[in-house]
C-alpha cells in the first residue's frame, strides 16, 4: 500500500495549493468556490495537504520597504565542514535574516539579510556573520528591487 504522505498531487490538489498560494487567508468556501468542489470536499483536502506536509503553514507576506527594512542582500557563507549544524541556530537567531538555504556550488549557505538601511546590514554581514566561528568567507549581493513572481 502506498504510503499517503507521498500521494502524488493531482490537478485539484495543485489548484487548492494556487489558491491558497495567491491568498493564504482564502476560506475554504472560496476555495471550494474557485476550484469548482464542494465545500466538504475542499476541506478534507486542505487537511490531507496540511496533514501529510505539503502545505507546511500559513503566513503573511510583508512589504519590506513598508515595514521599513530598505536594504536587502543575498549574502553567501562558505563554511567550514562539520560546523553547518551549530551555526544554522546561531543564524536562525539573528532577526535580519530572513530566509536560510544550505547550498552546493562555490559556497555553502545562502541568506536573504533585511535591514534598516546599509549601515545596519553592514553591522550584520560584519559583526555577526563574519565574527561567526566557523563562517570562512562571506559575499554579498544587494538587492535593487524585489519582483513579485505570485
Amino acid at each position: 500500500m502506498p504510503d499517503p504522505s507521498t500521494a502524488p498531487l493531482d490537478d485539484v490538489d495543485r489548484r487548492i495549493i494556487a489558491e491558497l498560494t495567491r491568498d493564504g487567508r482564502m476560506s475554504v468556501t472560496a476555495v471550494a468556490d474557485n476550484v469548482h468542489i464542494s465545500r466538504a470536499h475542499a476541506y478534507s483536502r486542505i487537511s490531507r495537504l496540511t496533514d501529510t506536509g505539503v502545505l507546511t503553514k500559513f503566513t503573511a507576506l510583508v512589504d519590506p520597504i513598508k515595514a521599513g527594512l530598505r536594504s536587502s542582500a543575498y549574502v553567501t557563507l562558505k563554511v567550514r565542514q562539520h560546523s553547518w549544524r551549530e551555526l544554522k541556530e546561531k543564524l536562525r537567531a539573528i532577526e535580519e535574516i530572513h530566509h536560510i538555504a544550505l547550498v552546493g556550488g562555490d559556497f555553502d549557505v545562502i541568506l536573504l539579510v533585511r535591514a534598516v538601511d546599509n549601515v545596519d546590514l553592514r553591522r550584520v554581514i560584519f559583526d555577526q556573520l563574519q565574527s561567526m566561528p566557523g563562517v570562512l568567507d562571506t559575499q554579498t549581493f544587494l538587492i535593487f528591487e524585489d519582483v513579485d513572481t505570485r
